[in-house]
C-alpha cells in the first residue's frame, strides 16, 4: 500500500503586490517628508541660535568697552561730533597710572593714544549685508563684531532708564526718561541691536519658516561718573 501527500502552495497575486507596494510608497514619501521638514527646523534654529550668540558676543565687548568710556578723563569720554544714534566714538585713558611718574604735563595725562582708548562702534555695508563693525584707531585698525544685523541703534541718557524692548522691532520704545540733547551729559548708554533671519520657503508650502527678528539690548553705565547719584 501506498500513499501520497499533497501540500498546497499559496502566495501574494499581483494585486496583493501592488497594493503593498503602494502603501509602502506613500509610508515612505510621508517619512522622507517629515525627516526634511525636521532638517529644516532644526537648521532654522541652528541659523537662529548663531546669530543671537553672534550678536550677545558683540554686545558683551561693547558693553564692556564703552563701560570705560571717559575713564582718568574730565568728561565722560563721548566723541560727541563722531556719536548719532547709530555710531558711537568713545575715548578712555587706560594707561594714565602706567606710564605717569609724576613728571607728566596735564596734557600728557590726557592723552587717549593708546589702544583701546579711541573706539568707535557703527555699521558697515557690504555684499548687501550689514555688519557690526569695531575701530580701534590706535590699536587693531577695524574689526567685524557681529555680521547678520538689521540695525544698530545707541540711546543716551543721564540716569537709569527702563524701557521696553519688542521682538520685532529695531528701536526701543516706552523710555521711562528722556534721551539727553548734549551727549557730554550722557551717563547711561542703552546699546540695542536688531537680527531678523530670512523665510525659508513660501507661505503654505511643507517647512515653510517665517522670518524671525529679535531686538537685543544693553544697558551700560560709564565708570566715570558717580554710579551713586541716580
Amino acid at each position: 500500500m501506498s500513499s501520497s501527500n499533497k501540500k498546497g502552495t499559496s502566495g501574494f497575486s499581483l494585486l496583493e503586490l501592488l497594493i503593498a507596494m503602494a502603501i509602502t510608497m506613500a509610508l515612505m514619501t510621508a517619512a522622507s517628508t517629515l525627516l526634511a521638514n525636521a532638517l529644516r527646523v532644526r537648521s532654522r534654529e541652528n541659523q537662529k541660535s548663531d546669530a543671537l550668540a553672534d550678536v550677545q558676543r558683540a554686545l558683551n565687548i561693547m558693553s564692556r568697552e564703552i563701560a570705560n568710556s571717559g575713564f582718568n578723563l574730565s568728561n565722560n569720554g563721548i566723541v560727541v561730533a563722531d556719536s548719532n544714534r547709530n555710531k558711537l566714538r568713545i575715548r578712555a585713558n587706560l594707561n594714565r597710572f602706567m606710564v605717569d611718574d609724576g613728571s607728566l604735563t596735564a596734557t600728557q595725562r590726557e592723552t587717549t593714544q593708546d589702544p583701546l582708548e579711541d573706539i568707535t562702534y557703527f555699521i558697515n555695508e557690504a555684499d548687501l549685508t550689514k555688519y557690526l563693525a569695531r575701530h580701534d584707531l590706535y590699536g587693531t585698525g577695524s574689526t567685524v563684531l557681529a555680521n547678520r544685523i538689521d540695525s544698530l541703534n545707541f540711546y543716551y541718557f543721564d540716569q537709569k532708564v527702563t524701557y521696553t524692548a519688542e521682538p520685532g522691532d529695531d528701536e526701543i520704545t516706552n523710555q521711562s526718561v528722556a534721551e539727553v540733547t548734549d551727549k557730554t551729559k550722557a551717563k547711561y548708554i542703552v546699546i540695542a541691536v536688531s537680527v531678523t533671519l530670512d523665510q525659508v520657503g513660501r507661505p503654505g508650502s511643507p517647512g515653510y519658516q517665517p522670518p524671525y527678528s529679535v531686538l537685543l539690548c544693553s544697558d551700560v553705565t560709564l565708570r566715570n561718573h558717580d554710579l551713586w547719584s541716580y
